[in-house]
């Protein structure tokens, strides 16, 4: 093709799906639905919840609506950020736990937001928390664990399959 970039480290293998057939492949595909199928399960439902429900979720308390949604993204965020930095410290093998504590946490604030059976921010801030928690874990782990048992050659092309999960699932919801 042609020349390599100066400083290019080339210690790693080349990514050869580019030379593989169609067929070849999907045959790649398959062994990462265990990844993809979480993945577009549990974003279907974090963003359901955070694009959906968040701004119904409203308590009488100091912080207006829109600044509770403001609360509601940071501490969903701290949930995602603490999740995502500790996958060397704990890692989450079998990732439908978590995706099934998502549509737990989905289906909890669908009834609070049709009930309205909370009685303070608070336990809503604690479940948005354990949210972004399930979300992140479900993320990092999946793709850390892509990144560690494929093999080199198909890696690139493995990881970027595989974000396909949670894209679906965010254009879905």
């Amino acid at each position: 093709d042609s020349k390599p970039l100066i400083g290019v480290n080339k210690s790693y293998s080349e990514d050869i799906t580019r030379y593989m057939s169609a067929k070849q492949k999907a045959r790649l595909v398959m062994p990462l639905l265990k990844y993809m199928i979480p993945l577009f399960l549990v974003y279907l439902a974090e963003y359901t919840i955070n694009q959906g429900l968040y701004e119904l979720l409203f308590y009488k308390t100091w912080l207006n609506q829109s600044q509770q949604y403001r609360w509601y993204q940071v501490d969903y965020q701290i949930g995602v950020f603490i999740s995502r930095s500790s996958t060397h410290i704990f890692r989450i093998k079998k990732l439908h736990i978590p995706t099934l504590i998502q549509w737990c946490i989905l289906i909890f604030f669908l009834f609070e937001v049709v009930y309205t059976f909370i009685p303070t921010i608070w336990i809503t801030l604690i479940v948005i928390l354990l949210e972004g928690l399930c979300g992140g874990s479900v993320y990092v782990n999946a793709f850390f664990t892509i990144s560690e048992n494929v093999p080199r050659k198909y890696r690139e092309f493995s990881l970027g399959v595989a974000s396909i999960g949670d894209g679906i699932g965010i254009l879905i919801a």
